[in-house]
């Protein structure tokens, strides 16, 4: 079956399961995963030990919860192709020009941060990136009105996506495989990156004249800055939001200066759009295909309506590299009624990461905003860096705390990444910003308890 023809399949199976309400997407999730679980116990050696004593058909909460450290230290044993190997992998990602290029012609490959102190590298086959493509037909329907469609072909259905680029991250990794695959999409889904100073990326989306744009709240929020300032003149229909936490201050302040109707969707390098959102504020998870455990510190279930200690991801789509009960280290809370939109996928809402945009003054006295993804990524991308925190320590000064990879020299990492970090604030018109290595390694805020990769000091 062809590429194009099983999105389609798959896009009306999606829909017919929304009709059918939660009988029909009970049923579809129940078949799915223990074809999945036998599926993983026959082609994962991982899977096969790690299995071994339970029934023939196991219930889901009698498989055994995974994490990514146990994953990606068994990641030979874990994917279910033979040629797919970690040293493969590594090599593969080494290559920046490949982002979006399909792994031996036929895998989409991501990779995750150091920011948990566990990077990740993520293998989805033919058949789950089919199943994230065809979602976006259940998406379309429940964000655009008629108007909306309207405007949306005026525009050409241009897509920008605004992120931090350059290290096979899923966000530009996803747009640009869409962009090698399909020729219209090569014209009309662009990347733009944030590590570009950001007279560059307005002067570029006002050529461009997005349908959708898509990027993250604290990147948001400085372009509706722009956008009232009169320097961005963009007419986005659909204003989309995710990686990062969202207060209902900043969606007005984003919402007051890009227009458009405002989004959420909750993606992950593990599974893409695993839910989107609704009208009353809430995620819908696409439970035919996805399930989402919220569960408490000793992995029990969390009562609908309180907030879990993490979550559980189940990825039905994926074969090569099978995700089944993967702590996916996000709180969640589940709705304990019906949603009043009257989408019958469970509703969720998702505590995810915000860390602080960075106001660090220029040699000239200009106050410049860096945003917190984006030098994140700079720092965690150096090799030997495990995970990161940069601490603001003045108006024209930072503290950087590393924590390295086994075996990796601390001298030659703090080198590197010393080096990354300035020659990327320079970048940003910031030339001459104190930078000292941190005695410390990242630690976790002593009041609540989270780890916050980076934090201002309100300079």
């Amino acid at each position: 079956m062809g590429r194009r023809l099983r999105r389609a399949v798959i896009a009306l199976d999606l829909l017919r399961a929304q009709r059918e309400g939660a009988t029909g997407l009970d049923r579809r999730q129940g078949a799915r995963l223990s074809a999945l679980v036998a599926h993983a116990r026959a082609s994962s050696p991982f899977y096969r030990a790690k299995y071994r004593g339970l029934p023939d058909q196991p219930s889901l909460r009698e498989l055994p919860v995974v994490s990514k450290p146990e994953l990606m230290g068994a990641f030979d044993d874990w994917v279910t192709d033979p040629r797919v190997d970690r040293a493969g992998v590594e090599a593969f990602i080494a290559d920046p020009t490949r982002i979006g290029a399909p792994y031996l012609g036929r895998y989409f490959v991501c990779r995750t941060s150091g920011t948990t102190g566990h990077p990740g590298l993520f293998v989805h086959d033919a058949h789950a990136c089919a199943v994230y493509e065809a979602f976006t037909a259940r998406i379309d329907l429940a964000w655009l009105s008629g108007p909306q469609w309207i405007q949306m072909a005026r525009q050409r259905a241009r897509w920008a996506t605004v992120l931090g680029t350059g290290g096979h991250f899923a966000g530009e990794g996803w747009m640009e495989l869409q962009r090698h695959r399909d020729p219209w999409r090569r014209r009309t889904l662009r990347v733009f990156s944030l590590q570009r100073p950001l007279p560059e990326i307005v002067a570029a989306l006002n050529a461009f004249d997005p349908a959708v744009l898509t990027s993250y709240p604290s990147a948001l929020e400085l372009l509706a800055e722009e956008q009232l300032a009169g320097r961005l003149q963009v007419r986005p229909v659909i204003v989309e939001l995710g990686g990062e936490s969202l207060d209902d201050d900043a969606r007005a302040r984003i919402a007051a200066g890009l227009g458009g109707a405002l989004h959420d969707a909750y993606s992950a390098s593990e599974c893409m759009a695993m839910a989107y959102d609704c009208a009353h504020g809430w995620l819908h998870v696409n439970s035919d295909w996805v399930i989402l455990e919220p569960v408490d510190a000793d992995g029990r279930p969390t009562p609908r309506g309180e907030a879990s200690h993490t979550v559980l991801l189940s990825n039905l789509a994926n074969r090569v590299q099978p995700i089944i009960r993967y702590d996916l280290g996000d709180t969640v809370l589940a709705r304990p009624d019906p949603c009043p939109c009257g989408n019958p996928l469970p509703a969720i809402r998702v505590q995810g990461r915000r860390d602080d945009v960075l106001r660090l003054r220029s040699a000239e006295g200009a106050t410049i905003r860096v945003l917190p993804l984006v030098v994140g990524s700079v720092v965690d991308e150096t090799p030997g860096v495990q995970r990161s925190q940069l601490v603001q320590t003045g108006a024209r000064s930072l503290l950087l705390r590393l924590d390295l990879e086994p075996g990796a020299s601390a001298e030659r990492v703090w080198t590197q990444a010393h080096a990354r970090l300035a020659d990327y604030l320079v970048d940003q018109g910031l030339r001459g910003v104190e930078i000292t290595l941190g005695a410390d390694p990242p630690a976790r805020s002593a009041t609540s308890g989270k780890f916050r990769q980076v934090i201002a000091g309100g300079y």
